[in-house]
This record gives structure tokens, C-alpha cells and sequence, in this order.
């Protein structure tokens, strides 16, 4: 109901759809995706453009000392070089998550809770017979 009273309102333009000018923001520009993006993914491993688009004035330097001897740069001119091209290593996509921990607390939290709720009803809502309803009724 909420949505549909907000729709509303904004169709009688009762509230300023302008965000910008209450924000004190800019329009924001949106993304060309005819021109190919750059994904991390352990099938597609060579994307089509490199992960850094916009180069500071160091790794344009180093990106021109890249064309020069490999065996004169630096170990960390290498990582440099390769964290230019790509956001993370195959180990860095292969590590695993610790989604696995939210899987068993959110099971624990329900199995626990249904286990108060069926000692709630063993002690509360059950007869010596077991069954809620005696023969003259429900709860008389």
C-alpha cells in the first residue's frame, strides 16, 4: 500500500521527483554498455579491457618502462603492472567465503526456534493425552 500511495503522489506531484537540487548533487553520467567492461571470472580469463581505464601520471610511467627489458623491473613494478590490468589473482577468486557461517547460524536460529516452540506447546498447549482437543471441546 505504501508504494502505491507513493506512486500516486508523485503522479499529483505532491513530492519533488528533483532529487538533485534537495541533494545538492550532480547528474550522474551513465554507463556505456555497448563498450566492453571489465569482469573478474575464472572461465573468462583474459577480459576484454584492462581493470584500471583512467592511468595516473606513475603508472603511465610505468606502463612505458613496461615496454622496455622485463628483467629490469621490480618485483613490485610487476604486481604494479598486473594489478593495471587486473582487479584480482586466480587465488583471489579461488579463496573461499565465509557464506557457509551465515548458512548454519540462520539454521541453528530456526531449528532453536522451533524447539521452543514445541517445548512451548508440550507445556502449555498439550493434555495428559497429548492431544490439545478433549472430547468436550478445545481449551474448556
Amino acid at each position: 500500500m505504501l508504494a502505491t500511495r507513493v506512486f500516486s503522489l508523485v503522479g499529483k506531484r505532491a513530492l519533488s521527483t528533483s532529487v538533485c537540487v534537495r541533494a545538492h548533487g550532480s547528474v550522474v553520467k551513465s554507463e556505456d554498455y555497448a563498450l566492453p567492461s571489465y569482469v573478474d571470472r575464472r572461465d573468462y580469463p583474459l577480459p576484454d579491457v584492462a581493470h584500471v581505464k583512467h592511468l595516473s601520471a606513475s603508472q603511465k610511467a610505468l606502463k612505458e618502462k613496461e615496454k622496455a627489458s622485463w628483467s629490469s623491473l621490480s618485483l613490485d613494478e610487476k604486481v604494479e603492472l598486473y594489478r593495471i590490468q587486473f582487479n584480482e589473482s586466480f587465488a583471489e577468486m579461488n579463496r573461499g567465503t565465509n557464506e557457509w557461517k551465515t548458512v548454519v547460524g540462520a539454521a541453528m536460529f530456526f531449528i532453536g526456534f522451533t524447539a521452543l516452540v514445541i517445548i512451548w506447546e508440550k507445556h502449555y498447549a498439550s493434555t495428559k493425552t497429548g492431544w490439545p482437543c478433549r472430547p468436550r471441546g478445545c481449551w474448556t
